[in-house]
């Protein structure tokens, strides 16, 4: 499994910065939902969850948190997002847990499908089985 980041340009001049995405162009699928993440209390760990066709692209607008992926044969934590001209994609089939969010994360999810409660698998031991095949 590869970790793959996605840079954003920053526009912008003495009055701030701007980022803009587009579909297709800096993000690699077309996006049907976008949603976020905030207020998230101390030591709560989210996501445990993979999703069987859906990706993904999560983005630190605000703070800081890490992620922990697993393909089910390889396991990488400690990934951290704390810039928000930098995302993370998430493929279909990793297993993520999101975690040690600061007090002003904001985490920007972006998702190549709608929200559909059948493409989830939300317990690890499915999700092994699953990629096991």
């Amino acid at each position: 499994m590869k970790i793959k980041f996605i840079d954003f340009n920053i526009l912008g001049d003495e009055r701030g910065s701007l980022i803009a995405i587009e579909e297709l162009k800096d993000i690699p699928f077309e996006i049907k939902r976008v949603y976020y993440i905030f207020g998230t209390k101390q030591n709560v760990r989210r996501g445990f969850h993979a999703h069987k066709d859906l990706q993904q692209i999560a983005i630190c607008v605000s703070g800081s948190c890490k992620f922990l992926l697993d393909s089910g044969k390889k396991r990488v934590d400690n990934i951290v997002l704390d810039t928000p001209n930098k995302g993370l994609f998430i493929d279909k089939m990793i297993w993520r847990e999101m975690y040690d969010f600061s007090e002003d994360c904001v985490l920007l999810v972006l998702a190549s499908e709608y929200y559909d409660e059948s493409d989830y698998i939300r317990d690890y031991d499915k999700f092994l089985s699953v990629v096991d095949g």
